[in-house]
């Protein structure tokens, strides 16, 4: 692996299959009225002699503009999204994450209970699905879907996937999303640690999986969101 750093950055739309190396998931404001699309920019992870960790991320061509307008639900192919990597969608205009966690990355959230300040996904203003009220946030353990926008003011976190110091976080880091714009965190599942500033969880829109390799955002069982 290069020990040097690169980034690059490109709209998402247009992109059928764009694969690159990073960790910051960074977003034009979907509030913004003069522009509907959001920009992923891909960051190298690590820095000085510490070895890197790059996160895939992969980019899916976002859906029509009448879909879009519409805010309709949205496919995925999840199929090639490889452990530990990100596939990034937009939905509604906002980016949706789907994570495939591996079983490391899984192992320590029920510990993780004493930190966080909704560990349960009990509170009302980001109401999730109840098949995603668990302790991994997801109907499969493996793979999350949430939305990518802090709870606070609505900015893109960065993955921060690397557990420990080499994180930059804390020397006790247990790997998740940090939002560089005022310090909130969040675990693997999108939890919220405690005494930050975003009062909420990430968001888990509703979905479901059309097949083991397909899944829909913004529809389940119950309907459309």
């Amino acid at each position: 692996m290069s020990s040097s750093s690169s980034n690059s950055s490109g709209p998402l739309l247009g992109l059928s299959s764009a694969v690159t190396e990073g960790e910051s998931f960074n977003m034009q404001p979907p509030s913004e009225p003069s522009r509907r699309n959001w920009i992923i920019a891909c960051g190298a992870v690590g820095a000085g002699a510490a070895a890197a960790v790059a996160v895939p991320l992969l980019g899916s061509m976002a859906p029509s503009e009448k879909a879009r307008s519409a805010g309709a639900p949205v496919e995925v192919d999840i199929a090639d999204i490889p452990a530990g990597g990100v596939r990034i969608v937009e939905w509604r205009g906002k980016p949706v994450w789907i994570v495939r966690r591996t079983p490391e990355m899984l192992q320590g959230l029920e510990a993780l209970n004493s930190q966080l300040a909704d560990p349960n996904s009990d509170r009302a203003d980001y109401p999730v699905p109840a098949y995603a009220k668990n302790v991994h946030r997801s109907i499969k353990p493996e793979l999350l879907v949430t939305v990518g926008i802090c709870t606070h003011l609505g900015c893109s976190p960065v993955s921060k996937f690397e557990t420990g110091e080499p994180s930059g976080i804390a020397v006790d880091w247990p790997g998740g999303f940090f939002c560089p714009c005022h310090g909130s965190t969040f675990d693997i599942a999108g939890r919220v640690f405690a005494n930050k500033p975003a009062p909420d969880n990430l968001e888990v829109p509703r979905h479901m999986y059309l097949s083991d390799s397909r899944i829909v955002i913004g529809q389940d069982e119950q309907g459309e969101a």
